[in-house]
């Protein structure tokens, strides 16, 4: 019988797969898909996956058998090994990156040649208790009468057949111990006397970890006029096109129309993927899919431990229709689930940038992911928003993708009146009153008047983004990175929001040694503390990056809001995003300026996307909502166009420039960082790989250059941005920029350099 090969793809950053011999005892079971343990260097036991077999022997002196398969079912499916590939391809990174990010890591036992290998993933259990044997009625009976002498045992025989409802006709269920206790007010020594009579017995079971909702489900609503014209064109769209952009007005009711759509394929026996870029918007959509659609409903994103994410996973490989998840609400990292049978998938919020992975790799788009992994599975993608990115509304103006608009709010409700505040006149006139302009504070203290709510919205998190000495203007630094600290009054320290190096706040300045040192700008914590002064009988909350880092803390918050315990929320761009509050009517962006001000070519288009989101909370029912936008700068012409919600215009404007200077959608850019913890070095490499990629692509090639954030956690940074035109061949542009930089890489002193790829930056 002649050798049997597998590549197999491990966990490493390491280009391309590696290649074992499959052992006779394990050729039947060794076929793609499933999980092996193989010998990687001289010590390292790593598991791996096989994603092809054959009897091709690699030109290799000695090749290392597959020391074990953990697992004979495939833990992923032939769809899922051609989604990792073309993002490994597109996205200029190695397969082994993407199996890393993709799979939860408790999956994957590891160790050394010299110790055991570690299993990660274990079963969660819990003591049951249940009859020893199948009593008839009547020795029951008999049982309660020998145990008159002991009446607390009794009293557990007796709760134990009152929780299951046993009789001599039905079979033997076993029940928590916990809740056996609880309902007969008893003690454990008393089970363990009765498990040593033989009457009851102790066995230990797997329960899950995931707690699923209650069976009841509410049929669905009917669509109004207005949603199911747009429901009607989707569905039309669908049967020439794959992929349909849903523009709809903040409030229109978009989430009804997904939910029909999803139920249509459910019923149809298919999976649907339901993505949202944040946490945060999760707590409040799970509840409405659950109320329709029940246990089948899974959750997945980045606060689930590592054993919860694998009995996720395991769900949604389950065919059982009654207990498997066949429909996934999950921010970015859920579209690598093994899915074998999706119909629909839905990219809600398709604008937002936290669908696009920073770091580590892969730096994929979660959105762009999305419509290749539908493609694979030959089912339909809809991406929805109210300001659709530029890139996505220009595919559906020519006509790649279908477009479906909804120009109305639910029930006819107004959009919310804008008011623009002038804080440059009013810091002039001195009407500040701290942060907030006296149209701000009237609209809050109306809102507050009525018993309703209110949002504060700051984009900076912490109380001050940096002290300052009043004599010489000196700002404490981060000693790792090129930023200021920023002072988090709560903990009386400053912090950089980069790599989290603390300081204590110093008494003198580091430069003159003046004592004279004040805080300068604001960020959430600081507008928490102020509004209360402000406003002292109103329970104000605040939803930032440091009230959320426990697991269930943004369901708290919104929770809170939602059943009025707090009258104030203060909170970064987390709550901009898809909430819905009934009670709440006034909407506060306390500074636009910082969002627009900022040296990328989308800063416009962000900053117009993250207005309309914000905005787009207030008056979602019958009160009518308003909008203070806090500006130095009235005559900006994001928010002339604010005033009127006029998306339109701002694309039009954005395409003509996009147009004009070369950028997406009009052509295609991949950015290239290198770090060195030596500038010069640093400075060095970067000018060869910089002149090497202009001998290929000429003017195209712009950099290297230092960015705004020069240097994070001891290691400096230069930058080299290449813009392609769309009809050149992508792929050959690839292997040319991989290519120059192995070169680079061999260039003596290059060990130290770190060079990292974003596609689509």
């Amino acid at each position: 019988m002649p050798d049997k090969f597998a590549d197999i793809i491990l966990p490493v950053a390491v280009k391309g797969r590696f290649t074992y011999r499959i052992p006779e005892h394990l050729s039947e079971i060794a076929i793609p898909g499933v999980k092996v343990l193989v010998q990687f260097g001289n010590k390292k036991i790593y598991s791996g996956i096989i994603c092809k077999t054959h009897n091709d022997k690699p030109d290799i002196k000695t090749l290392r058998p597959i020391i074990e398969i953990t697992d004979p079912l495939p833990l992923v499916n032939d769809k899922q090994l051609n989604l990792w590939s073309w993002i490994s391809d597109y996205y200029m990174c190695f397969e082994g990156e993407v199996m890393k990010a993709a799979v939860p890591s408790a999956f994957f036992p590891e160790g050394e040649t010299t110790t055991p290998v570690n299993y990660k993933y274990k079963p969660k259990e819990e003591t049951f208790i249940k009859l020893a044997a199948p009593f008839s009625d009547q020795e029951l009976n008999e049982i309660l009468d020998k145990l008159k002498k002991a009446p607390k045992q009794a009293e557990i025989v007796a709760a134990y057949l009152h929780l299951t409802g046993y009789s001599s006709q039905s079979e033997i269920k076993p029940i928590r111990k916990s809740l056996l206790l609880k309902d007969s007010k008893s003690s454990p020594g008393i089970i363990e006397v009765l498990v040593k009579k033989g009457i009851l017995s102790s066995v230990s079971l797997e329960i899950g970890r995931l707690t699923d909702p209650e069976n009841r489900i509410e049929p669905l609503r009917k669509l109004s006029d207005n949603q199911l014209v747009a429901y009607n064109s989707i569905t039309n769209s669908f049967k020439e096109k794959d992929i349909v952009l849903l523009h709809g007005v903040t409030s229109s009711g978009k989430t009804e129309i997904y939910i029909h759509l999803i139920e249509e394929q459910l019923k149809l026996g298919k999976q649907v993927l339901y993505m949202l870029p944040e946490i945060a918007l999760t707590a409040q959509i799970i509840l409405r899919l659950q109320r329709h659609f029940g246990p089948i409903t899974g959750v997945y994103h980045s606060r689930f431990n590592d054993q919860e994410r694998v009995e996720i996973w395991n769900r949604v490989t389950d065919e059982n229709l009654n207990t498997g998840y066949r429909l996934i609400l999950g921010v970015r990292s859920s579209l690598f689930l093994p899915f074998s049978n999706l119909g629909l998938v839905i990219v809600d919020e398709e604008h937002d940038s936290s669908y696009k992975q920073h770091d580590p790799a892969p730096r994929y788009h979660a959105r762009d992911s999305a419509i290749m992994l539908a493609s694979l599975h030959k089912a339909k993608t809809l991406i929805g928003s109210a300001s659709p990115s530029v890139e996505s509304y220009h595919n559906a103006v020519i006509g790649k993708y279908g477009l479906t608009e909804l120009k109305e709010r639910f029930g006819q409700i107004k959009l919310p009146e804008i008011i623009i505040a002038n804080t440059r006149e009013a810091y002039r006139k001195k009407l500040m009153v701290s942060h907030f302009t006296p149209e701000l504070l009237t609209a809050v203290d109306e809102a507050l008047g009525k018993n309703e709510q209110v949002i504060l919205f700051q984009n900076r998190r912490g109380f001050s983004p940096y002290v300052e000495c009043s004599e010489c203007g000196w700002i404490p630094t981060c000693v790792q990175c090129a930023v200021n600290l920023t002072y988090h009054k709560n903990i009386n320290r400053l912090v950089c929001h980069y790599c989290g190096y603390t300081s204590a706040i110093p008494s003198k300045c580091g430069s003159c040694n003046s004592s004279g040192l004040v805080t300068r700008g604001f960020g959430t914590e600081k507008i928490e503390d102020e509004i209360k002064i402000v406003f002292p009988n109103a329970t104000v909350g605040r939803m930032d990056q440091d009230t959320t880092r426990s697991k269930n803390s943004f369901n708290k918050i919104i929770k809170s809001f939602e059943e009025h315990r707090i009258d104030i929320l203060i909170g970064t761009q987390m709550i901009s995003k898809g909430l819905d509050f009934e009670n709440l009517t006034v909407v506060g962006i306390l500074n636009a300026d910082n969002l627009m001000n900022y040296p990328d070519f989308r800063a416009h288009e962000r900053s117009f996307q993250l207005m309309e989101q914000v905005s787009g909370r207030a008056g979602r029912r019958q009160k009518h909502g308003k909008v203070v936008i806090q500006t130095s700068d009235p005559d900006n012409k994001m928010i002339r166009l604010m005033l009127r919600h006029d998306y339109l215009n701002m694309y039009k404007i954005q395409i003509g420039e996009r147009s004009t200077f070369n950028y997406p959608p009009f052509c295609r850019m991949i950015k290239i960082n290198l770090k060195h913890k030596d500038r010069a070095s640093l400075n060095n490499f970067a000018d060869i790989l910089g002149s090497d990629l202009r001998t290929f692509f000429g003017k195209r090639i712009l950099g290297p250059e230092y960015p705004i954030i020069s240097r994070i956690q001891l290691w400096y940074i230069k930058t080299i941005l290449i813009k392609i035109e769309k009809e050149k061949p992508l792929v050959r542009t690839k292997e040319i920029i991989m290519e120059t930089i192995a070169r680079l890489e061999k260039v003596k002193g290059a060990g130290a350099l770190r060079i990292t790829i974003d596609v689509d930056p």
